[in-house]
This record gives C-alpha cells, sequence and structure tokens, in this order.
C-alpha cells in the first residue's frame, strides 16, 4: 500500500530507510476538499437569497465521479417539501446542474463520465444519444445556463448556471427547480438572469474575477 502511495506522490520516504512522511501529491488534493468546502460555506447566504427572492427550491451541486451531487439546498415560500436533495447523487446528462458541470469538462473526461454512468431514459424527455447532448451542451456554453424540462423527473422543471473558483474553472452548478405548471419554459427563461446573477455573486465569493 506505501509502495502505490509513494507511486502517485502522495507520501515520500525519509532518510531512516522504512519510514514515511506526507507527500506533495496532497496539495491538489488537499486544495480540491478546501475549494469543495468552501464553495458549500459561501453559497448558503446566496442559496437562502435567491430562494426568498424566487420562491422555489435552490440548490448547490458539484461534480463527484460520474454524478452531480447536492451539497446544499434552501427552499423559497412556494415550496412544498416533497424531496431532500442535499446529498442525493443525481445524473450528468438529464438535469441542469449536471448539464452545467458536463458542459465544462474537456471532451474528453466527459465522454469518460458518460460511459460511466450511461444515458438513461429515465423519462420521455431524457436526451439519451451523444450526439443530441453535445448539442444541448453547446448550447449550455453559449447561453451561461443549462434547462431540464421533466428530463429527469416528470412534473419537475430546473434551469443552473455555473459557479467559477478563483482561477476561473467550473466548480459547482447553482440551480432554481420546481414543479412544472410553475417553471414551464417561459418561466425557466425569466429565472435564468437571476440564477445567474447568483451565481456569478457566489463565483465572486470564491476569488473569480470576471473579465471585463
Amino acid at each position: 500500500m506505501l509502495g502505490a502511495l509513494e507511486g502517485r506522490g502522495l507520501v515520500q520516504q525519509t532518510a531512516d530507510r522504512g519510514k514515511y512522511r506526507l507527500g506533495f501529491g496532497l496539495i491538489p488534493l488537499a486544495g480540491a476538499v478546501t475549494d469543495r468546502l468552501e464553495v458549500t460555506q459561501q453559497g448558503r447566504p446566496v442559496c437562502e437569497r435567491l430562494a426568498a427572492d424566487l420562491g422555489e427550491t435552490i440548490n448547490l451541486a458539484i461534480l463527484q465521479q460520474h454524478w452531480a451531487v447536492n451539497v446544499d439546498e434552501a427552499r423559497g415560500p412556494s415550496t412544498v417539501a416533497t424531496h431532500n436533495w442535499i446529498g442525493r447523487l443525481t445524473p450528468l446528462h438529464c438535469t441542469s446542474s449536471g448539464k452545467v458541470l458536463l458542459a465544462h469538462l474537456d471532451a474528453g473526461r466527459r465522454a469518460g463520465l458518460l460511459a460511466a454512468s450511461g444515458m438513461a431514459a429515465l423519462t420521455p424527455h431524457t436526451i439519451t444519444t451523444p450526439a443530441e447532448l453535445d448539442t444541448e451542451l453547446e448550447k449550455v456554453r453559449l447561453t451561461g445556463v443549462g434547462t431540464a424540462v421533466e428530463e429527469y423527473e416528470i412534473g419537475l422543471n430546473a434551469v443552473a448556471a455555473p459557479v467559477r473558483d478563483r482561477t476561473g474553472n467550473v466548480i459547482a452548478a447553482l440551480s432554481v427547480s420546481g414543479p412544472a405548471y410553475r417553471l414551464d419554459p417561459a418561466r425557466l427563461d425569466e429565472l435564468a438572469a437571476p440564477v445567474q446573477e447568483g451565481a456569478a455573486d457566489l463565483s465572486r465569493r470564491m476569488g473569480w474575477l470576471s473579465p471585463p
């Protein structure tokens, strides 16, 4: 086990043979964990404000293996508590947050994640072919938001925007979701701007300075 850890730079031998200390390979891992904890902490006031303003459920999701995992949630006054999304793993190809996270990965990594997860048809509206999803993800990059209209669950719609770290990398997705009868496609279009503003606010809190 120590040999495998040493090969990855996570430990290194000291001058005393048989003794080990932590290696420099842990630094990027520690940075990633720190960023994930910080985005949850910094995202709490943003989620609460958006939930109060929009009256719907706000979620903050990050990438975990081939899933989007929700790390925080705030409910607005209009919501009925039917789901607790915190800690829930959701598919990447058919959720608004998942599309945002996928859209900002390089093509090779994106293909690997989709191969690991598959593209199951969860509803009649789910995108199930890579070509169709590529078209959708290009739209996400162009518009700055990802939408899901009854793709993950019948009766559930959502729109999400990317959250960036200090280097500009997308590390999370901020979304608003609600029942389809309230959040129809026209309403999702209206909510796109405030969700983008919330995501931009959280990105600034994470140290990202948007280009002029």
